[in-house]
């Protein structure tokens, strides 16, 4: 009987998996929805953002006078022109990356620009990227 016990043990031993570690997420991999430069006003042509987090990497550069450069970036709903998110407001030459956390839209932004040349480049972080 001790045998058996002892043998039905290793039995059910051996078939018990090792519990594998938690997959550690995936880094996000941002990808371009657009880029847009240019100096003095202007707005971009529409452009959809989707439920992945959304970024804007800008830069005001090229400031014609020291303290005259301005920068106001806005974000709006290509439906109805409302205002979505206002992306930049900024004094002087400079870079910097501000998140936008909005719904799912097809959107459009204007740019408003004293003294300074300008670029924006709309990403799309992507948690899980296709495999290749």
């Amino acid at each position: 009987m001790r045998r058996f016990l002892l043998l039905a043990m290793l039995a059910v031993s051996a078939c018990r998996r090792e519990a594998k570690p938690a997959r550690k997420p995936a880094a996000l991999v941002w990808h371009s929805i657009g880029s847009w430069s240019g100096r003095g006003n202007a707005q971009t042509e529409s452009f959809e953002i989707g439920y992945e987090p959304c970024r804007v990497l800008w830069e005001a550069r090229n400031e014609s006078a020291p303290g005259a450069g301005e920068l106001v970036v806005t974000l709006h709903s290509a439906v109805s022109g409302r205002d979505l998110a206002l992306v930049v407001d900024h004094r002087g030459a400079g870079r910097d990356v501000a998140y936008l956390h909005v719904d799912p839209h097809y959107s459009y932004m204007t740019i408003e620009s004293k003294n300074v040349d300008w670029s924006l480049t709309v990403e799309e972080g992507d948690a899980f990227p296709a495999a290749k």
